[in-house]
């Protein structure tokens, strides 16, 4: 498929899921409200919605990238309703889960950030064929370097899974982030890294009315699967240059949040502040 279709595709995918899952509310609606920063009730079954059609342009991708980004997503998804539907945890951040760890606990959002490291170096390797994009032979590296280049897309989008669901705690701030990541992919980066894109601009423009709305809330389940999807489209470009400064920046955001509050920061920095708000409909 090309990038209009696999954004189409994964756009009615996310408003059909979340009408069934409106429908039905496994487990029971109470599994599935949380309260947000502003004592709104909101339903996370929106961003497994979300997660679902992800997963689905993910998959109409094709070829290699398109299985990669498809093993990455949906476990980025799965993981992310298990840690959705955990009601008892409190356990938050990093920081928070290896305390849990040390204390002899392993919560729920320790094994998703197991299972989605590992996810996205399977990913990693599957999208790139364990070389590089269509390099012609006499430029394919050696196994030590393809090695170092699956490590490194790996820990992409791994990082950007993770970043996105850090973003979502305003409503569509996490939206607004992959769209501004993806547009331009979309729009220009040649073969795979635009349908991969693609795609999860087409979940992100089917999620936009219920989270900026405040009805829905991405949630672990929608922003990890969108950022894996995310990550995957940027470890898809074939610039190295393009991909390293991607992880340097996105890893070092991860870092960044154990230390600052990213709302603060964009309440206190005109124009973030202005884009953050833009478009909020509750």
């Amino acid at each position: 498929m090309n990038r209009l279709a696999t954004a189409l595709l994964a756009a009615a995918t996310t408003a059909g899921a979340a009408a069934v899952l409106r429908a039905r509310q496994p487990g029971g609606s109470w599994r599935w409200r949380r309260t947000n920063y502003r004592g709104r009730e909101v339903d996370l079954l929106g961003g497994v919605a979300t997660a679902a059609g992800a997963a689905t342009g993910a998959l109409a991708c094709g070829g290699a990238a398109g299985a990669g980004a498809t093993v990455v997503t949906t476990t980025a998804g799965l993981l992310g309703a298990i840690d959705d539907a955990d009601v008892d945890s409190t356990s938050k951040g990093l920081r928070g889960h290896l305390s849990a760890l040390q204390q002899g606990r392993v919560t729920t959002g320790l094994v998703k950030l197991v299972g989605i490291s590992s996810a996205a170096l399977v990913a990693s390797a599957v999208a790139t064929g364990f070389g590089r994009r269509g390099a012609p032979a006499e430029a394919v590296p050696g196994w030590a370097e393809r090695a170092v280049d699956v490590a490194g897309s790996g820990v992409l989008i791994a990082a950007t899974a993770n970043l996105v669901n850090l973003f979502d705690l305003r409503p569509g701030r996490a939206l607004k982030l992959v769209g501004l990541v993806c547009a331009p992919l979309a729009a220009a980066a040649p073969g795979p890294s635009g349908r991969v894109a693609g795609a999860a601009l087409g979940a992100v423009v089917a999620s936009w009315e219920g989270d900026l709305g405040e009805e829905t809330m991405l949630g672990d389940a929608g922003a990890n699967a969108l950022g894996a999807l995310t990550g995957t489209a940027l470890a898809l470009l074939g610039s190295a240059r393009a991909r390293a400064v991607a992880t340097g920046t996105a890893v070092g955001l991860v870092l960044l949040s154990e230390k600052v509050s990213f709302s603060r920061v964009i309440a206190t920095t005109p124009g973030l502040r202005e884009l953050d708000a833009w478009a909020r409909i509750g």
